[in-house]
C-alpha cells in the first residue's frame, strides 16, 4: 500500500491547531499575556471568587499546574488568593484592578484575532466547520 493521495484529516487538523495556537499565543503575548493566563482571567470573569479547584476544571489543567500560573499572576498583581473562611483548605481566587485591566487588554486581542481568523469565511461555512469538528471529535471521544 502506497502513501495516501491526500493528507489524513487528523494530521491536517493537528497542524492547523498547532499553527493557530502559536498565532493566538503571539497575539496574547503582545498584550503581556498567555493562553493559560487568558483562560484563567476569562474563567474568573464568568465565576468571580472561584476556588482553585473550579478554576482548574474550567481551564482544563491540573491543580498543580494552575498553582504555578496563579503564583505568577499573583506576583504580577493580577489575582488575589485567600482561604475560604468556611473551609480553610480551599483557596478562593479573585481579580484585582490590574487583573481586570489585563482581562480587557487580552479580550481585545482575542476578539481581534478571532475577526482575523474568520476574515473572508462566510458564516454558513463557519457553521459547517463547527458541525464537522463536533462530529470528528465525537468519533474519537469516549465510547
Amino acid at each position: 500500500m502506497g502513501p495516501p493521495h491526500e493528507q489524513p484529516i487528523g494530521l491536517l487538523i493537528a497542524r492547523a491547531a498547532k499553527e493557530l495556537n502559536r498565532a493566538f499565543e503571539r497575539a496574547l503575548a503582545e498584550q503581556g499575556g498567555s493562553q493559560p493566563m487568558w483562560l484563567i482571567l476569562l474563567s474568573l470573569k464568568r465565576r468571580p471568587d472561584s476556588t482553585q479547584r473550579l478554576l482548574a476544571e474550567d481551564v482544563g489543567i491540573r491543580e498543580a499546574t494552575l498553582t504555578h500560573h496563579l503564583n505568577g499572576m499573583e506576583r504580577a498583581g493580577l489575582v488575589t488568593r485567600r482561604r475560604d473562611p468556611a473551609n480553610r483548605r480551599v483557596h478562593q481566587v479573585g481579580l484585582t484592578e490590574e487583573g481586570e485591566a489585563a482581562f480587557h487588554r487580552m479580550r481585545t486581542a482575542a476578539m481581534a484575532f478571532d475577526r482575523r481568523l474568520r476574515s473572508g469565511v462566510p458564516d454558513d461555512r463557519l457553521a459547517d466547520l463547527r458541525t464537522v469538528l463536533q462530529e470528528l471529535t465525537g468519533n474519537v471521544g469516549e465510547p
